[in-house]
Parts: structure tokens; C-alpha cells; sequence
């Protein structure tokens, strides 16, 4: 069977809808940068579109190394200007500075990177492979939930999850590095509203 991320490291993937701590080790992403509202931007569209074309380019590829299951989306958020959340109105989604990232398995490295890279340009000329950053992420201790519903209904789960923090000796670890981090477990094409899964995670450090 392929190998499933998702159920192999539940920690990761699977936390429970009241808020915990974990330790996030080092892992290897495809990133793409970019700034805009997620549902009107075209340069979001083109994002995601090139991390899974990356993805799946590298899965083809390598199949003779491991056969898994391509990771979530998962994408870092900031507000234009303001990095702390506190000044800029976050209602209005066109501020949203974003990096969207699809983790990669352990033997990816930058050479195959590069070779998946012209492989991609060849089969979609279209696409700006140029966009797209080979990179090692390492969160360390953070604060995370599940949250079950509309991506819009984040805010009140959020408060949850940063209360849960600071009840527990902690400090909101936000800054232009550290970031707020969200893993779509579901497909929002496939699923409702109302029963969207999607990972909410904050770097913390102690108090």
C-alpha cells in the first residue's frame, strides 16, 4: 500500500478538535509565494496549480523509490503590513500575504527537484516553473487543532487555540517567519462547507 501521511503520522495531520501541543520536526516542501484573496486571485490559482504539478511530476517520476499518497495543501498566512494580526482588518482578503507549500517524502532532494522541474516545463510550457522554491521548514512547538467547518469560521476556533496556549504557560510565537499555518485535509471542491477539515496551527514558545 502507499504510504499515507495523513495516517501514518496522525499527530501531524489528524489532531483532535480541542487544542494541543506538538513538537513539528523538520520537513521538505515545494513553496510558492504570493499575496491576494484566495478565491478571486489568479496568482493563487497558479500557485496551487504548480505545487501539484511539482507533486505529481515527482511522484511519476519516483516511483521505483516509494509509493505514497501526495501530502495536503498546506499554506502560511500573514497580513499585508502586519505580521501580528493586530492592525490591518483581516476581513478583507485581498491584504493576505500567503506561501503555499506541499510537503515532499524524505528522499526528494534539490536534484530531483530540478529534474521535476524541467520535466513539468516540458509537458505545461504554460507554467512559470520559476515560482516554485525547494525548501526545508522546521516549525518546532507550536499549538494546533482541528477545526470542522467553514474556513470563514475560523476566527472563533483560532481563539480557542491561542487561549489554549496561554492558559498553558505560552506565548503566540507569530512574527515574519513564524507564521499562522493551515492543512487542508479536505477538498473544498468535493466537500461542504460545513464539514471542511482543516489543521489550524501557531508557533509558540514558553512564557
Amino acid at each position: 500500500m502507499p504510504i499515507d501521511y495523513k495516517k501514518t503520522e496522525k499527530d501531524l495531520y489528524q489532531p483532535k478538535t480541542t487544542p494541543s501541543i506538538i513538537n513539528v520536526p523538520e520537513m521538505t516542501f515545494i513553496t510558492v509565494d504570493g499575496k491576494g484573496d484566495p478565491n478571486t486571485s489568479a496568482e493563487y490559482t497558479a500557485a496551487v496549480e504548480l505545487l501539484y504539478g511539482f507533486s505529481y511530476t515527482i511522484k511519476m517520476g519516483n516511483k521505483s523509490i516509494l509509493e505514497y499518497v501526495v501530502p495536503p495543501l498546506e499554506g502560511f498566512w500573514s497580513v499585508d503590513d502586519d505580521f501580528g494580526g493586530g492592525g490591518a482588518v483581516i476581513s478583507d482578503k485581498s491584504k493576505f500575504v500567503w506561501t503555499m507549500v506541499i510537503r515532499q517524502p524524505d528522499f526528494v532532494t534539490a536534484d530531483i527537484f530540478e529534474a521535476s522541474k524541467a520535466a513539468l516545463a516540458k509537458k505545461k510550457p504554460s507554467i512559470d516553473t520559476s515560482k516554485a522554491k525547494f525548501k526545508t521548514i522546521t516549525e518546532g512547538l507550536c499549538v494546533q487543532v482541528m477545526h470542522i467547518g467553514s474556513y470563514d469560521d475560523e476566527p472563533a476556533t483560532v481563539a480557542a487555540l491561542d487561549g489554549f496556549a496561554i492558559e498553558n504557560g505560552y506565548i503566540i510565537d507569530i512574527d515574519d517567519t513564524r507564521r499562522h499555518h493551515e492543512i487542508y485535509i479536505s477538498d473544498p471542491r468535493k466537500v461542504a462547507p460545513e464539514k471542511l477539515k482543516t489543521v489550524l496551527r501557531h508557533p509558540i514558545r514558553s512564557a
